[in-house]
């Protein structure tokens, strides 16, 4: 049985308002994805975007070299291709061109066939006063749970 693997990016949904969100596919070597299968990936720092010939990257994403791989192991820290439909690809290059949105990648997870996934979303930053009531609203639903479990 495969563990599953799950990593996520906890500081987007804070710091971004997510409008939009999509499922892509990684083009990745081999240890790339026998270090993503030992979770040893973070995805915290990273976010995407298109080059010259309308192919999206993932830049910034941190997966650590394969212990076992030592002449033939990755660059840490490269840009990683996503894979798309070209239409999803059209319509996020618009947005983000003409309206100035970001896309920013949420989770990393692996599928029941292997594959690894990354599910990304189209995202506005969010102001300051914003975060604000986010961390206000968390802290009362905080208390109000402990209120009830009291009851």
């Amino acid at each position: 049985m495969q563990k599953k693997i799950n990593i996520q990016n906890k500081k987007a949904r804070f710091e971004y308002e997510i409008l939009d969100t999509y499922t892509a596919g990684i083009q990745l070597t081999g240890t790339e994805i026998k270090s993503i299968r030992e979770s040893k990936a973070r995805i915290t720092e990273s976010f995407c975007e298109f080059n010259e010939q309308g192919e999206l990257f993932v830049v910034n994403m941190f997966i650590e070299e394969y212990i076992y791989g030592h002449a033939y192991n990755h660059k840490p820290k490269s840009e990683r291709r996503l894979l798309l439909n070209k239409r999803e690809l059209k319509k996020l290059e618009k947005e983000v061109k003409n309206v100035g949105l970001t896309i920013v990648p949420l989770k990393l997870f692996l599928t029941d066939k292997g594959w690894a996934k990354l599910n990304i979303a189209l995202c506005k930053g969010k102001k300051l006063f914003d975060k604000r009531n986010t961390l206000k609203d968390r802290d009362n639903a905080r208390d109000l749970a402990r209120i009830k479990k009291n009851f």
